[in-house]
């Protein structure tokens, strides 16, 4: 199986459980690797026979920017299932990282990776 990896794109949201994380906002990071079978257009040249990246990034962007969740996990989950309901991936494997959630300690970020698979959602 192919992958297309996504690494570090960066979005802002306004995910959170308190108050301040949904009126202020901050930075979120999202990293993918989405399984599909690239022979095809390994072999064409033709972005006609793979996905087009700027759609992929756009769905991704249009989630974490324009909608909001409670919950990282929750984000991360409806990251997953949009890719496999709008593109021909059979899997998808998304990474959320939110670099400053409100926890008294030192730490570097604090992140949400998950699998899904194209059975496990149906369009």
């Amino acid at each position: 199986m192919d992958n297309i990896y996504f690494n570090g794109m960066s979005f802002y949201g306004y995910h959170g459980v308190f108050g301040a994380e949904a009126e202020l906002g901050q930075r979120f990071y999202v990293d993918l690797a989405l399984a599909l079978d690239l022979s095809k257009a390994g072999a064409s040249d033709d972005l006609n026979d793979t996905v087009n990246y700027a759609e992929i990034f756009s769905c991704v962007k249009q989630i974490v920017e324009g909608e909001r969740y409670n919950l990282v996990e929750r984000l991360t989950a409806r990251i997953a299932e949009q890719l496999l309901v709008q593109f021909p991936f059979r899997e998808a494997k998304v990474k959320v990282t939110k670099p400053n959630p409100p926890i008294n300690g030192h730490y570097e970020s604090v992140a949400i990776e998950m699998t899904r698979r194209r059975e496990d959602f149906r369009s």
